[in-house]
């Protein structure tokens, strides 16, 4: 589903303000990538955020995407959201929300809880530190799902996380490889 103008240009502010506050150049895939993962409510994983962006920017590469989500992770802007045996899915939405995610199809759905906002914290929790936040994931059959629709195949799982959860050092380098600064000999 597609986000409203109006919700939309919010969000586009609020990441161009984000940007300039992290000393982060604004360049034009950046934009794009962000535009078209924040247009929508679907949650896209990274094989349609490349296709949409490529849209517009068609010699945009997937490692540029890569290290865009990476980036946007980053500062808060975007969560991941891991649904099993599917791919990677990002969401653009940072409200207090949760999410349902349907174990036959894999859609990842928002849903506003007041009472799971107010979960209290568990000792066991509270010794592990300060709890901030709390988003709570629920797991089962969708409505479309438990309502006898076909369960389409699964994506097949590709290996995403070691890319995203790449040190804040490798982002904005080149390559796969983290960054390791040598001296230059002469």
């Amino acid at each position: 589903m597609r986000r409203n103008d109006r919700e939309l240009d919010v969000m586009m502010d609020n990441f161009a303000r984000v940007l300039h506050a992290a000393e982060v150049r604004l360049t034009p895939q950046r934009l794009e990538i962000y535009r078209r993962t924040a247009a929508t409510t679907d949650h896209p994983d990274i094989d349609a955020i490349h296709r949409e962006v490529r849209r517009t920017l068609p010699y945009v590469s997937l490692d540029t995407i890569y290290r865009a989500l990476a980036l946007f992770a980053k500062l808060g802007l975007i969560s991941a959201i891991r649904p099993p045996g599917c791919h990677v899915r990002f969401d653009a939405n940072l409200a207090p929300h949760h999410h349902f995610i349907c174990t036959r199809c894999g859609a990842a759905i928002d849903f506003e809880d007041p009472g799971l906002d107010r979960l209290p914290v568990s000792g066991a929790a509270a010794a592990l530190g300060r709890v901030e936040s709390r988003h709570v994931e629920l797991h089962g059959a969708c409505a479309s799902c438990a309502a006898g629709a076909p369960a389409p195949r699964p994506r097949a799982v590709r290996a995403q996380t070691p890319r995203l959860a790449r040190s804040p050092r490798s982002i904005g380098t080149r390559s796969h490889r983290p960054y390791i600064k040598t001296k230059r000999r002469d």
